[in-house]
């Protein structure tokens, strides 16, 4: 029997991976996602991760969330979340009509909150390992100078 037959017309077509003995719950959840996140995509998850949103307010919690060094335009925006959307990590919450328009609220899918766990959890190893190693280096003791010979 053909299995491709038996695929709806239209219906995506799915890779499994299966989990080996050195895969981590992040590895497993992350695969199929750039790892790790760039800022962007980071800051849109960390935007949904309090409660669900349109459009425009992800926008304006994500320029706050960077201090104004990232602004996004709505189209930027919109096809950011439907990757988010297609990769398991963002859902649609709900829609409604505002002022004749329809606008469209989005939260974090289970996926989504795992995955920005895991990268959360992955840049703070990263800054405490960062910060040890500046620390360290401010607290060596200098080499001593020589002046004409002398220590």
């Amino acid at each position: 029997m053909d299995r491709r037959a038996a695929r709806p017309a239209g219906a995506a077509r799915v890779e499994v991976r299966r989990a080996g003995p050195r895969d981590t719950f992040a590895s497993v959840i992350l695969s199929g996602v750039d790892t790790p996140i760039r800022e962007p995509t980071f800051l849109i998850l960390t935007a949904l991760a309090r409660e669900p949103m349109h459009g425009y307010a992800i926008i304006g919690e994500v320029a706050a969330l960077s201090d104004g060094r990232l602004s996004l335009r709505p189209g930027t925006l919109y096809g950011a979340l439907d990757r988010l959307t297609d990769a398991g990590l963002v859902e649609l919450d709900r829609e409604e009509t505002v002022d004749g328009r329809l606008r469209r609220y989005y939260r974090l899918s289970p996926n989504g909150d795992a995955t920005l766990t895991a990268e959360t959890e992955r840049l703070r190893r990263n800054v405490e390992a960062a910060t040890a190693r500046l620390r360290a280096r401010s607290v060596r003791p200098l080499a001593p100078r020589t002046v004409e010979g002398l220590a």
